[in-house]
C-alpha cells in the first residue's frame, strides 16, 4: 500500500500545477520579450543623421548669409541680417514716420489673401 495520504497527494499536485503555470507564463515573458525587441541601431543610422544635421545646417547658414526671393510675383526678398538692420537704421533714422507706414504697406501687401474664386452660377438662375 500506498505510505502517502490523499490529501499529501493533492497537495504535491498543486505544487507542481503552479510550479507548471509559473514556468509556462516565465516562457511567454522570456518569448515576448525576445521578439517583440526593435533590432538595434546600426552605425550607419548615426552616419545618415550626421549627414542630414550637417545638410540642414548648411542651408540654414546660406540662409541667413545670402539674399533670396521668397515670393518674387510679391516681390518678396529674403535679406542677410546684417544688410536688413543697416536699412532699417537708415529708414528709421531718416524719417521714421514714413519708415512705419512704409513697413505697414509692406507688411500688409506681403499678408495680403487673394481674392475668393467666384461662385458658379445656380442652375435655377
Amino acid at each position: 500500500m500506498n505510505s502517502q495520504s490523499a490529501p499529501e497527494r493533492s497537495a504535491w499536485a498543486y505544487v507542481l500545477a503552479a510550479l507548471g503555470a509559473f514556468l509556462i507564463v516565465a516562457g511567454l515573458v522570456w518569448a515576448m520579450h525576445r521578439y517583440t525587441q526593435p533590432p538595434p541601431l546600426g552605425e550607419n543610422r548615426a552616419e545618415v543623421r550626421a549627414k542630414a544635421l550637417a545638410e540642414l545646417r548648411a542651408a540654414e547658414a546660406d540662409a541667413l548669409e545670402h539674399a533670396a526671393w521668397i515670393d518674387q510675383p510679391k516681390g518678396i526678398v529674403r535679406l542677410p541680417i546684417q544688410a536688413a538692420l543697416k536699412m532699417v537704421e537708415r529708414d528709421w533714422g531718416q524719417n521714421p514716420v514714413a519708415a512705419r507706414s512704409n513697413l505697414i504697406a509692406r507688411v500688409e501687401k506681403a499678408t495680403a489673401v487673394p481674392p475668393k474664386a467666384p461662385e458658379k452660377p445656380s442652375a435655377f438662375e
